[in-house]
Order: C-alpha cells, then sequence, then structure tokens
C-alpha cells in the first residue's frame, strides 16, 4: 500500500469510530442522566526528506484520541416520586461503586433498601461527602424528604447530605457502564453551590434527529472515501498495464 492509501485508512477508521459513538448515543436517546459522547480526534504530520515535489514531503494522518461528554443538561423529566433527584447545573451525584470505591452519576433514581440506606435504581449506595452511605432509621423511613441542598431530613432532623462532585472539565469522567461514570480531581459542591430539582431525574441529552443527521453524513463520507480508493486502485491497475504493454 502506498502514502495515500494508509491516509485514507486512517480515515474511514476515524469514520468508523464517529459511527460507533453516534450508533452508542442513538441507543442511549432515552436513558436517564446520559451525556452525549462526540469522538476528539488529532491530525498526525509524517515528514520525509525526499518527495517529487515539497508539498509531498509532509502527510497528515488521523488518529483517536477518545471521546469527551457534551456537558449540556438534559430536560427535567417529573417521575412523582418524591425521592428522586435531577443536579440543575453540574455535577455527579457520589455512589459506591461496584467492588468497592466512588463513581458518579445523574442518574437521580433514589430508593430505600430495606437497611434504610439510601440507593439509586441500580443499588449503589448514596456516599456523603466522608464517603459514608447515607442511612436512615427504620421508623423514620416514610418521612424523609430530600432539600434542594442535598440534605436529607427525617422525622427528627438531618440524617445526612448527599455528596455532589463537580468536575474542571469532562475530560476527567470517564463512562464505566450501567449509567456510572469514574472521575478523577473532583471537588464536592458546599451546600450553597448545589441544586437539585425534586420529584424528577435528568433525562438524556441526545437530540435524535441531530444524531440521525450525523449518522447520514458519517455514511456519505465514508462511501465518498471508499469511492476515491476505487478510482486510485483503477488508475494503478491502469498504470501497471500500460507498464506492461512497454
Amino acid at each position: 500500500m502506498d502514502v495515500s492509501s494508509f491516509v485514507l485508512l486512517s480515515h474511514e477508521q476515524a469514520l468508523r469510530r464517529q459511527l460507533d459513538v453516534t450508533a452508542n448515543n442513538m441507543a442511549n436517546s432515552s436513558t436517564v442522566g446520559f451525556k452525549r459522547e462526540q469522538p476528539l480526534f488529532h491530525e498526525y504530520v509524517e515528514k520525509v526528506q525526499e518527495a517529487p515535489v515539497d508539498d509531498a514531503k509532509k502527510t497528515s494522518f488521523v488518529l483517536d484520541f477518545g471521546a469527551v461528554h457534551d456537558a449540556a443538561q438534559g430536560a427535567f423529566q417529573a417521575t412523582g416520586n418524591p425521592l428522586d433527584v435531577m443536579i440543575d447545573g453540574s455535577g455527579y451525584l457520589n455512589v459506591e461503586a461496584p467492588g468497592g470505591g466512588v463513581a458518579y452519576t445523574r442518574a437521580g433514581f433514589i430508593k430505600v433498601l430495606e437497611t434504610g440506606e439510601l440507593a439509586t435504581a441500580g443499588g449503589q449506595r448514596l456516599l456523603d461527602a466522608n464517603g459514608r452511605p447515607i442511612t436512615v432509621p427504620r421508623e423514620q423511613i416514610s418521612s424523609i424528604t430530600i432539600a434542594q441542598d442535598g440534605t436529607v431530613m427525617a422525622a427528627d432532623g438531618p440524617v445526612g447530605r448527599i455528596a455532589i462532585s463537580a468536575f474542571a472539565s469532562e475530560t476527567q469522567v470517564d463512562p464505566r457502564g450501567d449509567g456510572l461514570m469514574n472521575g478523577s480531581n473532583g471537588r464536592f459542591l458546599a451546600p450553597t453551590e448545589a441544586r437539585l430539582k425534586i420529584g424528577g431525574v435528568e433525562a438524556s441529552n441526545v437530540q435524535p434527529i441531530v444524531e440521525t443527521t450525523k449518522m447520514v453524513e458519517i455514511l456519505r463520507a465514508y462511501q465518498t472515501s471508499v469511492a476515491i480508493s476505487d478510482s486510485m486502485n483503477s488508475m494503478r491497475q491502469r498504470a501497471i498495464e500500460r507498464l506492461g504493454k512497454m
């Protein structure tokens, strides 16, 4: 394969990555708290010492550099459950990760376990700023409410406050599956900074029409790349045939 074929191959691999990300966005258009992803690419320039013309001494390739999240907030989706919450603004709920440690989520479906501990719909226990589960006395479970700053109130007063962590950049947060995220270098939001909407959750910020349009554009770009590759192969074949006649 010559250099042009490698350039086209890198372009087609980038398009494949874009298609995978777009398809994943489409699949999660109804997933609570899901943030659409955008692939991130870098240009890699390779230089050679000799070439027929100066412009041919530099060759640009496309490199997959990962994906970033669109931090735009999804719409409020009322559920009728007074314990469900939506973070109004940036930040993530702190939950206990499967296997230990801390994970982060925007999915605010909240329930009370038999132990009296608050947990997400997936069973991950909600944590406070000290990394401890928030437990409500069993006899007071029916009276609990959640304030806009994340404070959990029971009949006898507050029993804890849900920790909400914010990150300077969405590149510090990576999906780990089941609506959970890994994160690094986050900071806890103070009660005056945290804002929760009660009685509902955050809908996905994916816009199906936008993603469908993007998918069509990707497919057209791929078809164009394949057509160029076919044309180049035909040119090589004709050149070989002419050389053979000479």
